[in-house]
């Protein structure tokens, strides 16, 4: 991207698992962890105790058949011509989950050249799906991946698992799919908690590199913080130190 390209940070709320205070401490952990000016936009059905430093714009319309799991597919959205044609927005955007926690200098993520970045995902590193908790784009790039989605979503819902899957096909089909350095997104799960048995008397820690900590399956950053495992296939001790992090 242009170093004189305009930087907005994007994020997605809607229905009520995750309150406004997830959207007031991600944007707390970019001012803290980005340098220079942004623009923060939140897509949202509920606006109620946001935060006034947060724009927020409802989430474009996607049309889901009732009944059918959400699993993530709103996200398209974010590719949808509203939120430049209405929204106004413009410049380079980057994604990130509401339950992200980020623990060092997020200005390379708007550094790295390319038209697409997303997490490799490392469950099964030798797939190409990305892992949509972190990924960056130029507004208004990428229109062709929704409308694919919107002619056929019966195809595409049968031959992928969730949005990310799809998105990373599509990309990857038309040679734009690029993935982040290994280090700097990385997984609570798989690289923060310490192998069995250690994880019983040794801490969570931040891998070395890590620039923003993932969180998929059961556990969020207060049930890291708290040490509650949910049911997760490694016990955890408590991360205290996520609360330095996951802070307004």
């Amino acid at each position: 991207m242009s170093k004189n390209s305009k930087r907005t940070i994007v994020c997605m709320k809607w229905g009520t698992k995750y309150g406004p205070e997830y959207v007031n401490r991600l944007y707390a952990m970019v001012r803290r962890h980005l340098k220079g000016e942004f623009s923060f936009v939140c897509l949202t059905d509920r606006t109620e105790g946001i935060r006034g430093e947060v724009t927020c714009f409802p989430i474009p319309e996607l049309m889901l058949p009732n009944g059918e799991p959400e699993r993530g597919w709103k996200k398209l959205t974010t590719f949808s011509p509203v939120l430049v044609n209405e929204y106004g927005l413009s410049g380079t955007a980057l994604f990130l989950d509401l339950d992200v926690v980020i623990v060092d200098d997020i200005t390379p993520f708007f550094e790295v050249p390319g038209e697409f970045l997303v997490i490799h995902d490392w469950k099964r590193p030798w797939r190409i799906t990305g892992n949509s908790s972190v990924y960056r784009w130029e507004l208004g790039a990428h229109q062709d991946v929704l409308t694919e989605f919107v002619a056929d979503q019966a195809k595409a819902k049968a031959e992928f698992r969730n949005e990310q899957a799809f998105l990373s096909a599509v990309l990857h089909r038309q040679g734009k799919l690029q993935y982040w350095d290994a280090a700097w997104c990385a997984s609570y799960k798989y690289h923060c908690i310490p192998a069995w048995p250690t994880s019983y008397w040794r801490d969570p820690f931040v891998p070395s590199g890590a620039r923003i900590l993932i969180f998929h399956g059961v556990m969020n950053p207060p049930d890291a913080l708290a040490g509650r495992s949910n049911g997760n296939w490694r016990h955890a001790r408590p991360a205290r130190w996520i609360a330095d992090h996951w802070r307004e």
